[in-house]
């Protein structure tokens, strides 16, 4: 066990965990909250992971993902699968802490704090499209810059020149918008680089804020059908996610919970 899953354990903060993936058993206010305590003790750089099943069955099949996201200072269940085992543990939540909407109740909630916001991720123009949505939402709320990495791997210099651009513009919260597995990978190495008290990793919250993906009816995804609807939009590319992944999560969890297999 990883020196950092020890200290979250050693908190006070609920939690339930699942095929060895620490979930943190809070609610949207409960995480924004948490960000905005961290923004103003401003100690260290901290980092959260949105996750859901697909990121629980990458961190399954890689030992090496699986301590990236134990090393988080905060995984909220964004998929109801976690929603449902976290209360099969004991624990009252109400609904999945889902990233767009993470993202919008924080920027609503803070609006008149001052806090500066960093948008980094999303195809060209995504992200500046998505600080002006936000902007124009929010009248207050402050665009620190934003960040748009190459699809292909980043250089070196790339990367420094990324981390210079991010310190020069001294957000408060770094929104990384990279998709699982990569932006949670790219939080873990940053974050001792990085003066920012709080890097989310929110996946998918830059293209649906800005119209680039459609969103699920509310109704599918506070039912858990949300998967159903993102496979017939992207069957080619969400089927080994949904289809592969989705049957490999349930048959594990079950023997979780029947106490015949452990995962640390």
């Amino acid at each position: 066990m990883s020196k950092a899953l020890r200290a979250r354990q050693s908190a006070d903060q609920p939690f339930f965990k699942v095929l060895g993936v620490r979930v943190d058993a809070l609610q949207i206010p409960d995480a924004v909250a948490q960000l905005e305590n961290w923004i103003d003790r401003r100690e260290r750089c901290h980092y959260v992971a949105v996750t859901g099943m697909h990121g629980v069955m990458e961190a399954l099949h890689d030992p090496d993902f699986r301590a990236v996201l134990n090393s988080a200072d905060l995984v909220v269940p964004d998929g109801m699968p976690l929603v449902w085992l976290g209360r099969l543990s004991g624990h009252k939540l109400a609904r999945r802490v889902y990233g767009p909407e993470f993202m919008m109740a924080f920027c609503e909630t803070t609006e008149s704090r001052g806090h500066r916001h960093f948008f980094y991720g999303g195809k060209p123009g995504v992200a500046a499209r998505l600080a002006w949505i936000l902007k124009t939402r929010f009248p207050q709320l402050q665009v620190a810059g934003i960040g748009v990495p190459p699809f292909r791997p980043v250089t070196p210099a790339e990367d420094d020149a990324a981390v210079r651009q991010i310190q020069q513009s001294a957000p408060d919260v770094l929104w990384v918008g990279l998709s699982t597995p990569k932006q949670e990978r790219w939080m873990n190495a940053h974050k001792n680089l990085l003066n920012v008290p709080v890097l989310v990793g929110v996946g998918a919250a830059f293209d649906i804020h800005t119209g680039e993906l459609r969103q699920a009816p509310r109704w599918m995804r506070e039912h858990g059908l949300e998967w159903l609807f993102r496979l017939c939009l992207e069957p080619r590319r969400l089927w080994r996610r949904y289809i592969l992944y989705g049957s490999q999560f349930l048959f594990w969890v079950i023997l979780e919970r029947l106490g015949l297999r452990k995962f640390e």
